[in-house]
């Protein structure tokens, strides 16, 4: 596909997702409906519509439209480039620029929704700008590093044997950010031989803040696919681990991932007894992943966010029975909202006189990478 092509195919995903079709579902039904575009062509297009909705508002500032069109001028014109040598109308290219598209200004224009500015601004306080700035950039990948079979560098060097490029991180040893290739991974042996994981640095830094040791029996209340079950299993021998989740359908791949990993995990629907340490990753707004998933800050909406809010009290609810006395709770979000953080844990403590708070962390992509909370409480 001509750079023009690829732009086109971008213009009538992004016409697809701003009628309201989640991003996923729109690229997967292009590419289903697409097979003269090559893998190349498919991560290029790929590329240009997340660009288009992590700046969806200035972008269509500077485009003239709030459409695909004006969302592939408008990142053209933010670029530095000359939109007119792209939309020519040759080939598969979109057709000649209309007077007045591509002459727009985004001075002074937030690519955070409107209604979430208030609550971005009051939870981040001096650092809401910056952190709204970082949140228009691609995320890097993470890896995390499984202590069960290999060392850093062992995982370094199996990376590199198929390609790719990784340095670790000062803070965490086990974190390696992926420099080169990070497309080759899935097919590396690294991966596929249970060396390392995707996770990104924030959560992974959350895991290494949980008190573990051995032998001691740990739940995952909203295991999903299991990344802090994993993330959990390599820090200590002779643990026990469980992993829950309300949908237990979330939880599919994760006996596949623990068999990769050497680590065994037990699958529970409704855990019972008490636990050392109970992890809470609950449902949240994703705010602080709206790099990775642009598409969901702008499905977001007043009530979606009511909803969450209560649905997490009540898991943090549920949760806390099966912490036994001495042992603690990580509550956890990827949201950088207030309402979802300090209100959810402070709510909580208020209820819970025999909890008590003994750290607490926000990590943001201006000190890690992806926004990612954790409020860690301890049981009388």
């Amino acid at each position: 596909m001509t750079p023009g092509a690829r732009i086109s195919a971008a213009i009538e995903i992004l016409d697809r997702i701003l009628a309201g079709q989640p991003a996923e579902q729109a690229l997967l039904r292009w590419s289903r409906a697409s097979r003269f575009a090559g893998s190349g062509d498919r991560a290029a297009v790929r590329d240009l519509v997340f660009d288009a909705l992590r700046r969806r508002n200035s972008h269509a500032a500077f485009g003239g439209a709030l459409t695909g069109r004006g969302l592939m001028i408008g990142g053209l014109v933010a670029a530095g480039r000359d939109p007119a040598a792209l939309f020519t109308g040759q080939g598969h290219a979109p057709e000649p620029l209309a007077e007045g598209e591509g002459t727009g200004a985004a001075s002074g224009v937030s690519d955070i929704p409107a209604w979430v500015q208030p609550l971005w601004d009051a939870s981040l306080g001096d650092l809401s700008n910056d952190v709204a700035t970082a949140m228009q950039e691609r995320a890097p990948v993470w890896l995390r590093v499984n202590p069960v079979k290999a060392t850093p560098d062992d995982a370094m060097g199996a990376l590199a044997e198929d390609g790719i490029a990784a340095e670790p991180d000062p803070r965490l040893p086990t974190a390696l950010r992926v420099t080169e290739n990070e497309r080759r991974l899935s097919q590396g042996r690294a991966y596929r031989d249970g060396l390392v994981e995707l996770q990104d640095l924030s959560p992974q830094l959350a895991c290494a803040a949980l008190p573990v040791g051995p032998g001691m029996r740990v739940l995952d209340y909203c295991a999903g696919g299991g990344g802090k079950t994993l993330a959990v299993a390599g820090r200590a021998e002779g643990l026990t681990l469980v992993a829950h989740d309300a949908d237990p359908a979330r939880m599919r791949d994760l006996p596949g991932r623990a068999e990769r990993a050497g680590v065994k995990v037990r699958l529970d629907t409704d855990p019972a007894g008490s636990f050392d340490l109970v992890i809470a990753d609950v449902p949240c707004s994703g705010s602080g992943t709206w790099r990775r998933t642009p598409d969901a800050k702008w499905r977001l909406t007043q009530a979606s966010l009511e909803q969450l809010l209560a649905l997490q009290a009540a898991i943090l609810r549920r949760a806390a029975g099966h912490v036994r006395p001495g042992g603690c709770l990580a509550y956890m979000t990827c949201s950088v909202l207030a309402p979802e953080n300090d209100a959810q844990a402070e709510a909580f403590l208020q209820d819970n006189p025999d909890f008590r708070q003994v750290s607490r962390h926000l990590w943001t992509p201006l000190d890690a990478s992806d926004g990612f909370f954790l409020s860690l409480m301890e049981r009388r």
